[in-house]
């Protein structure tokens, strides 16, 4: 509940400034500058619910304003940056027209409308295709090609599914078309990969649902993301999980097994999970066959340096959403060494999924969302 509280109070802020920047600069008539207040009020209202859906507030009837408040962020972000450039725009006339001794102010007011109108139809008009994107998760096809993989595994057809976040703008309608995706492609195994949800148990947990009927002849292995412990406890969550059929790796590894040869699967906890759930790669891999090949499940790209280290042949990831909104994308090299695709981090090969959902706004623009199938083949 705090945190929706800070949230709102910032988001207050955030209004306040809009109101200031595209209203009041602008000189804007009085009618028209009430009714677009009334508009900011109920968008941020909804932006609040937004971030309470499926934490504190039942997604059942949450879901609607949320998804409008969610969306209305986006939009908010490209109102940010069009001010900015707007900003650069009116400092330039400004400049020339000092150097000149001449007034600017009724050139930079021009500016300023053209401007702020300019700005908020692009904005509108990017977020509008960014729903659309994100709407349908594509499937993607990629080889890879691996040294160390048994003859017997060459083909293998893995199926990585990470970043649904079902729960505050999209529920289980969503996941079952992630789900029926997968099944259409008839996978050998299944990866899920961590922030399936936002939200607590009771409240999101039915719909993850469809996951149960995810059907793949080696197995639907899980790992935990970031967000399952963000709304609580995230042993809850992978407790959940394996109610849903998913055999679910807290820290540990399974063997599959094709003809006379096997391959380990390991999978760790997020990099960031708390105290008891810390990620653990070194009991993961305990005890393990040091010629055997080792796909490793691991949420966030930088998991991939200790993996390395321990000689694990392939790592598959999420969690960069590929920057899920641009220009973000160039933001996420600050903190992972991989945005999206194939990669190689040491000794290991990389595999990062732009993720099936999205975070906060159900928006993407230039990082359309992808059920990634991977071809697992000898090198």
């Amino acid at each position: 509940m705090s945190r929706v509280l800070f949230v709102g109070v910032f988001l207050l802020l955030v209004t306040l400034f809009l109101h200031w920047r595209f209203l009041s600069v602008t000189r804007m008539p009085t009618r028209p500058r009430r009714a677009i207040d009334v508009v900011l009020t109920v968008l941020w209202l909804c932006a609040v619910i937004g971030f309470g859906s499926g934490v504190v507030l039942d997604p059942s009837w949450a879901r609607g304003p949320a998804f409008v408040g969610l969306t209305w962020l986006a939009v908010v972000l490209y109102l940010f940056l069009g001010t900015v450039l707007v900003g650069v725009v009116s400092l330039v006339v400004r400049a020339v027209f000092a150097m000149r001794r001449r007034d600017s102010s009724a050139v930079r007011l021009r500016v300023t409308r053209i401007g702020s109108a300019a700005v908020a139809l692009v904005s509108v008009v990017a977020v509008g295709y960014g729903l659309v994107e994100a709407a349908s998760p594509r499937v993607t096809n990629t080889d890879v090609a691996l040294g160390g993989l048994p003859a017997e595994f060459d083909g293998l057809r893995v199926a990585l599914v990470s970043d649904i976040h079902a729960g505050p703008s999209r529920g289980a309608g969503f996941v079952r078309t992630v789900v029926d995706s997968v099944n259409a492609q008839n996978p050998d195994v299944v990866l899920l990969d961590g922030d399936l949800i936002d939200g607590t148990v009771p409240l999101v947990g039915a719909d993850l649902e469809p996951l149960r009927d995810l059907d793949a002849p080696l197995g639907v292995f899980g790992v935990s993301g970031n967000h399952e412990f963000y709304a609580g406890d995230g042993g809850e969550w992978l407790d959940f999980w394996s109610t849903l059929d998913i055999d679910v790796l807290r820290n540990e590894r399974t063997t599959i097994t094709r003809g006379d040869a096997a391959i380990d699967i390991a999978g760790i906890n997020d990099a960031t999970a708390p105290a008891p759930y810390e990620p653990d790669l070194g009991a993961a891999l305990n005890g393990i066959d040091p010629d055997r090949f080792v796909l490793l499940m691991a949420h966030q790209p930088k998991q991939a340096v200790e993996a390395s280290d321990f000689g694990v042949d392939m790592q598959v990831s999420g969690h960069t959403h590929a920057g899920q909104i641009w220009p973000l994308r160039y933001l996420v090299p600050l903190q992972q060494p991989s945005v999206e695709g194939l990669d190689t981090i040491g000794n290991t090969t990389l595999y990062t999924t732009r993720g099936a959902g999205a975070w906060g706004p159900p928006v993407r623009v230039a990082a359309p969302p992808e059920i990634s199938m991977l071809r697992l083949t000898q090198a």
